[in-house]
């Protein structure tokens, strides 16, 4: 049975100029990029996209810009995150309005639920809103989610159509492998792509590092049936590499440091960078001169 979403999705970052505009034209010229390079499933508005930033009026640009650029052959996702439900389903209602395949449903953030708020939270969601829905799970920055309460929402809500797990622990996914197949298993974690290939629990990837290194992260899915072979064990390699060398900022940060270096975008951030960020970014961009080579 086809998925909604399997294979490569690249998480794009949100392009933005110097006084924290909407950057329309980098915005297009990265897609482009990635067009060019082999991308045909894309991630707007999550957290690489720094969702938590973005404005209702700006959601509407960057889905128009989406939905101009891409071709029939290519869908996206499009994040609805917000800290409640009418946030969600106002961005989901621009996502539907435009075109969008389905959206990522992030937890609500800042303060702490339980398991039964979350599972109100996201059915309340669903019924509202007449689009496939990924729950996202992002412990790092929302309320994570069980995977029991995973496997409730999936078997009470029709278009909850499975997860993007982007916690970097593989539980849920192999849960669902075992008690519901048939639902859409992403990986959101780039840390956790390659172990989730190799335990055969994953549809796919949502990736941020696909957003700037679509080479690496599509070579590695094309040899996924081939976790032994050296072109795999490569590609994870540079894989933890790179993933080590941008740890050291917040995510979309460093992928957008490499953005830049690569000639795809201009970064900018969304607050200024003290001496310290500066010297490291200078550092990563140093290292990835050197490391950067085709990946095959």
């Amino acid at each position: 049975m086809s998925k909604l979403v399997s294979g490569v999705y690249a998480a794009l970052s949100t392009p933005r100029q110097n006084d924290g505009s909407l950057d329309e034209t980098s915005l297009r010229k990265l897609i482009d990029f990635l067009l060019e390079r082999g991308i045909r499933g894309f991630a707007i508005n999550g957290a690489t996209g720094e969702y938590c930033l973005t404005t209702s009026e700006e959601l509407k640009r960057i889905v128009q810009v989406a939905s101009d650029a891409l071709p029939s052959s290519a869908q996206y996702v499009v994040g609805i995150g917000s800290a409640g439900i009418q946030g969600c389903v106002n961005n989901g209602n621009v996502a539907i309005d435009h075109g969008a395949s389905g959206v990522l449903l992030p937890m609500p953030h800042f303060f702490s639920y339980t398991q039964d708020d979350l599972y109100a939270f996201s059915e309340n969601v669903a019924r509202r809103l007449p689009i496939p829905i990924l729950l996202y799970n992002l412990p790092q920055f929302t309320n994570g989610l069980d995977s029991a309460t995973v496997h409730n929402l999936l078997v009470n809500c029709p278009n909850i159509i499975g997860i993007k797990d982007s916690s970097g622990s593989l539980e849920t996914l192999r849960d669902l492998t075992n008690n519901n197949p048939q639902s859409c298993r992403i990986v959101g974690n780039d840390s956790a792509f390659a172990d989730s290939l190799r335990q055969n629990i994953s549809d796919g990837v949502i990736s941020g590092v696909a957003g700037v290194l679509p080479e690496l992260i599509l070579s590695i899915y094309a040899h996924k049936d081939e976790s032994n072979s050296a072109q795999f064990k490569e590609a994870v390699n540079k894989l933890d590499e790179f993933i080590g060398q941008i740890n050291a900022f917040p995510t979309p940060w460093g992928l957008k440091i490499i953005a830049e270096c690569r000639g795809i975008t201009s970064a900018s951030f969304s607050q200024p960078l003290s001496s310290q960020r500066h010297a490291q970014r200078q550092s990563l961009e140093r290292w990835f001169k050197e490391w950067q080579s085709p990946i095959s």
